[in-house]
């Protein structure tokens, strides 16, 4: 019987074996049909995922504005509606300001990229003659110099920016009609969640104190809740300095009468988001732009402008609104953007950040643990 039992097992181990490398074969033989069926799998699921990350980002000003709206007693339709109304209120807010971006603040950015993108023969040959008239001994005549001007000049700026496609934008041809259902699905989703954000909460909190050990429970809240405020403070402090840094510079370079000033501060703002790298990245490229269309002289002083605003934010504005919270080594930031740049690009750099303050978190924890054992 004990033999027999031994041989049962033997051949099912054996078939076991046989199945997964038919399976895996067939895996690596079918890659192609695969990985086509997850794209077509994702794009399906792509409404949900952004109706989620939606959820997640107005998840803090509906909490806030709900509150407010419970605390308001004499004013019951506010107290008894907190949610629905506190949800209505954050979209109505996040439509205003869709409305201000599209009618106030991209059509001139836009203008601008196409303008510049038309003239930028014009303004290099304005470049190389207020170059050619300086002394032999400048800056500006050294090889270095001489060699990113040639690199500039094989440089087609129109194959780097559709012009066409900008131009249909501007003149509302562009429609994203094609993703009409989609958009609509997210937003419903978001709302959905939104909405009933304590059921799902509550569910999700009852499976994980019956699926893991109370010790891992604890420990996967604790650190769920400080990976939560992590992203969501940094995300939004992050967001708030750039707007108010890309305002500032937008409004120092008009009044310095520097052209494209809308579209260099707003090009700064965005930049500013990559912490340590993204301010000087922003800055060499407006000063290039800015030799080419002022000259010399009006890029010197756009640099000093744009450099005491961003001594101004590092030691003023963003102490103020992103704090100390994270307080990571600079090295270490610069390593996780480089890193995550390289993985994920513009979107990787970004989020580096907070990524490696919560790994900085976990492994801050361990060293922590590890030492207690010890003792």
């Amino acid at each position: 019987m004990e033999k027999k039992t031994k041989n049962w097992t033997k051949w099912i181990y054996w078939f076991t074996f046989a199945m997964a490398t038919i399976i895996f074969y067939k895996t690596v033989d079918n890659i192609g049909q695969i990985t086509n069926w997850l794209k077509g799998l994702l794009s399906i699921l792509a409404p949900f995922a952004a109706g989620i990350l939606i959820s997640y980002i107005l998840y803090i000003p509906c909490k806030k504005i709900e509150n407010t709206y419970k605390n308001a007693k004499k004013i019951k339709i506010l107290s008894k509606k907190a949610r629905a109304l506190s949800i209505f209120t954050v979209y109505m807010i996040v439509l205003v300001l869709i409305i201000i971006l599209i009618n106030f603040i991209f059509p001139p950015i836009i203008q601008s990229i196409i303008d510049l993108a038309n003239n930028f023969g014009y303004y290099y040959d304005i470049a190389v003659k207020n170059i050619n008239e300086l002394p032999e001994d400048s800056f500006w005549k050294t090889e270095v110099i001489t060699r990113i001007m040639k690199e500039i000049e094989n440089i087609d700026i129109k194959q780097i920016i559709n012009v066409e496609l900008l131009t249909q934008y501007a003149q509302g041809a562009l429609t994203a009609a094609t993703k009409v259902f989609d958009i609509f699905v997210a937003i419903i989703v978001s709302i959905y969640i939104l909405n009933s954000r304590s059921q799902i909460i509550g569910f999700i909190k009852r499976l994980a104190e019956v699926t893991f050990s109370d010790k891992t429970y604890k420990s996967l809240s604790k650190y769920f809740d400080r990976t939560n405020e992590i992203f969501f403070h940094f995300l939004s402090s992050q967001l708030l300095d750039a707007f108010v840094v890309g305002i500032l510079t937008s409004v120092a370079m008009s009044i310095l009468g520097i052209k494209y000033a809308i579209l260099l501060g707003f090009m700064i703002g965005v930049f500013n988001l990559i912490p340590y790298v993204g301010a000087i990245i922003a800055v060499i490229i407006a000063g290039i732009i800015t030799v080419f269309t002022g000259g010399i002289p009006q890029a010197i002083w756009m640099l000093i402008i744009v450099t005491i605003l961003q001594q101004i934010d590092a030691n003023i504005i963003n102490p103020k609104i992103v704090g100390n919270s994270l307080k990571i080594n600079p090295l270490l930031v610069i390593l996780a953007i480089t890193v995550g740049g390289a993985y994920f690009g513009i979107i990787g750099m970004f989020l580096a950040v907070p990524v490696i303050a919560i790994i900085k978190v976990i492994v801050e924890d361990y060293i922590d643990y590890r030492k207690q054992i010890k003792q």
